[in-house]
């Protein structure tokens, strides 16, 4: 599963990746303490900002790939 960023006016960027065997990968910029990802199982996944700012004023996307 992939969390997407998009902020107001730009494209999209990668916010991190997960999937049921491996820890959540983090791209650059971004952390586990600002966007924890849980995941339940393969078909239920959350993104938690925390100590929102107005920088993170944006609209998210998740994505599921089969691969």
């Amino acid at each position: 599963m992939f969390w997407y960023q998009q902020p107001p006016r730009n494209g999209l960027k990668l916010v991190a990746s997960t999937s049921a065997w491996l820890q959540n990968s983090y791209e650059e910029g971004y952390s586990e303490a600002k966007f924890e990802i849980s995941r339940d199982n393969n078909d239920h996944s959350v993104m938690t900002i925390t100590n929102v700012t107005s920088k993170d004023a944006a609209t998210y996307f998740c994505a599921a790939s089969d691969h």
